[in-house]
C-alpha cells in the first residue's frame, strides 16, 4: 500500500518511521510512506497556504487552490483522497478495512481553522477520529497509518492477530487477556486458559467477548 501524507508538519509524520511494527513494515517495504510538505506548494515568496475567511471570523483557512495544486502534483494513477477533518465520518474498524483494500491513498492534514468547503467537496472521503478538537490532522493521520498498516499482508507476524483484535467484527471487543504471573494480588487467571483445550478456550473467548454500548 502506498500512503502519501500532505502536511504542514512533516516531522510529526516522520516519527512513525522509527518505531515498532509500523516502522519495521515501512523499512521492509510492506508499506510505502511519502510525506509531502504543503508549504512547498505555497504561493509567493512567503509560501502562503492559508487566508482569512470570507464573511469574517477568527483564524485562517487553508486555501483550496494550494491543496488542489499539491494533490495534482503528487497524484499518480487514481489514489483515494482522504481529508482528515472533524466534519467527516467517525473512523471505525469497518471504515479502516474498506480503505485498507486500496493500493494508493492520499491523506490531507488540516490545520488552523480547517479547510475551505471546496476542498472537502473534492475529496473522495472525509474522516474524523472523534468528537474532540485537535490542533491539526497529523495525529489522525498517524492513527490511520497505524490502523491501515496492521491490515496489510506480512505486517503482523501472526496473521490471526488482526482477525482476533477488538472491533474486527463490528462493535465486538475481544475477550480479556492474561499473561504471567498466574496469580497476581490473589487473583488467578481463568482455569480454562491453562487447560490446553483449544476448543474450550475458543468457546470461553467467544463467550467473554462483548459488544460495546
Amino acid at each position: 500500500m502506498k500512503i502519501k501524507v500532505i502536511t504542514l508538519f512533516p516531522n510529526i509524520i516522520e516519527s512513525i518511521k522509527e518505531y515498532s511494527i509500523i516502522g519495521r513494515a515501512i523499512k521492509n517495504g510492506l508499506i510505502k510512506l511519502e510525506i509531502i510538505d504543503l508549504r512547498d506548494f505555497g504561493l509567493g515568496k512567503r509560501k502562503t497556504v492559508d487566508d482569512t475567511p470570507y464573511g469574517g471570523g477568527p483564524g485562517m483557512i487553508l486555501r483550496p487552490d494550494v491543496i488542489g495544486k499539491t494533490i495534482s502534483s503528487i497524484k499518480t494513477g487514481k489514489p483515494r483522497v482522504i481529508v482528515l477533518s472533524p466534519k467527516g465520518k467517525r473512523l471505525n474498524q469497518q471504515i479502516i478495512k474498506k480503505i485498507a483494500e486500496e493500493k494508493d491513498i492520499i491523506l490531507v492534514c488540516g490545520h488552523y481553522e480547517g479547510f475551505d468547503q471546496r476542498t472537502l467537496d473534492e475529496a473522495d472521503e472525509i474522516v474524523s477520529i472523534g468528537d474532540y478538537v485537535l490542533s491539526g490532522g497529523e495525529m489522525p493521520a498517524l492513527v490511520m497509518i497505524d490502523s491501515l498498516a496492521r491490515l496489510q499482508k506480512g505486517v503482523l507476524g501472526n496473521k490471526l492477530s488482526a482477525q482476533d483484535e477488538s472491533h474486527n467484527k463490528k462493535g465486538r471487543i475481544e475477550a480479556p487477556q492474561y499473561t504471567k504471573p498466574e496469580i497476581y494480588k490473589k487473583t488467578k487467571i481463568p482455569a480454562v486458559l491453562l487447560s490446553g483445550n483449544h476448543g474450550e478456550i475458543a468457546k470461553w473467548r467467544k463467550a467473554n467477548s462483548y459488544t460495546r454500548n
